[in-house]
């Protein structure tokens, strides 16, 4: 009995060794199945150089109008929205303070030429003409302070984009009593990568356009370029200008800048190659050679049409997988069925 039962037992260990094998014989056959896969190369080709880079527009000239001194605003003379020149009269302050020191000038005239009389006779020193010059010489330079400050003139050619008082309006100094600004042209400032310093030039064409325009391309040029780089960003400051004649472009207007620096090569795959790496955020493509796919991390740069440029982790000419990736390891057989 004992030895039937030895038996037996020999031949259950059999039968789970066999059905083990079997098991293992199906993981190992099924963690080495091929795969069939496409491939294309990566390839370098010549391509523009550019970047979009989005900027506010900004006047070319801003001027705040107001007097040295509080005053009472005797007459506001344009409306915000109007066009003014240079040299045209936009405040009236008060005049009564103008008016009595223009009296106190032709009596410190009479004064002076009587002074000039009597020295010319010898009834007067050369200290006591000095004197009077000097005070003539006070009284309209005072003059010429308050007629500033009296009737304010536009600095610019512009348009007045604001008024923050009325006639009447004891003017406190918080805020000026007009602004104008010079919108044509216009200016928006960017910051433009250190790696691109050479390349940006005075003159250089540039092409702005306005979401809130349609799309509309204006073309502009660099009309400053900034001498430090920060620290911080690795980037400078490049002013830009455009022609406003017609008005189109105002200040505060959000505007998308493309800076194109001609043409490099660069190494380009398919975006159907580059695959995003699982709570990571990397990059990677699976490269195929000898029937096996190799897994490789990849430096991604723009986006241009349906390719990616890479900067680095790929060489031009190898053969990158672009469909059938997704049950793919590092070191997977491959089948190619392009």
């Amino acid at each position: 009995m004992k030895k039937i039962n030895v038996i037996g037992m020999l031949a259950i260990a059999v039968v789970v060794g066999l059905a083990s094998c079997q098991s293992s014989t199906k993981s190992t056959t099924a963690t080495t199945e091929t795969q069939n896969v496409k491939v294309q190369p990566v390839i370098e080709k010549a391509v523009e150089m550019s970047n979009e880079v989005t900027a506010t527009v900004q006047p070319d000239a801003k001027n705040s109008i107001a007097p040295a001194a509080p005053g009472r605003i005797r007459s506001i003379l344009v409306e915000v929205g109007q066009y003014v020149t240079k040299g045209q009269k936009l405040v009236q302050m008060d005049v009564a303070n103008l008016s009595n020191m223009e009296t106190q000038i032709e009596n410190q005239k009479r004064v002076y030429k009587r002074v000039q009389e009597l020295f010319n006779v010898g009834g007067a020193s050369q200290q006591d003409l000095e004197s009077a010059k000097t005070q003539l010489d006070v009284a309209q330079t005072s003059l010429k302070n308050m007629s500033e400050n009296t009737y304010l003139l536009s600095p610019i050619s512009g348009v007045v984009t604001a008024r923050n008082y009325d006639n009447g309006d004891v003017y406190s100094g918080q805020n000026p009593v007009l602004t104008v600004m010079n919108i044509n042209p216009v200016k928006v400032l960017v910051n433009v990568s250190e790696s691109n310093y050479s390349q940006v030039k005075i003159g250089l064409p540039i092409d702005v356009k306005f979401d809130v325009l349609n799309g509309q391309i204006f073309k502009g040029h660099v009309n400053l370029i900034y001498p430090t780089i920060d620290e911080r960003s690795r980037t400078f400051g490049v002013e830009i200008k455009l022609s406003n004649s017609n008005n189109k472009i105002r200040p505060g207007m959000f505007a998308r800048v493309t800076l194109n620096f001609g043409k490099a090569n660069r190494l380009l795959v398919s975006d159907k190659a580059v695959v995003k790496q699982a709570g990571s955020g990397a990059k990677f493509v699976f490269v195929y050679a000898d029937g096996k796919v190799q897994y490789k991390q990849v430096e991604v740069g723009r986006r241009i049409e349906s390719s990616y440029e890479i900067l680095s982790g790929v060489t031009a000419g190898e053969q990158v997988v672009v469909a059938g990736q997704s049950k793919l390891t590092d070191g997977a057989p491959v089948k190619v069925i392009n």
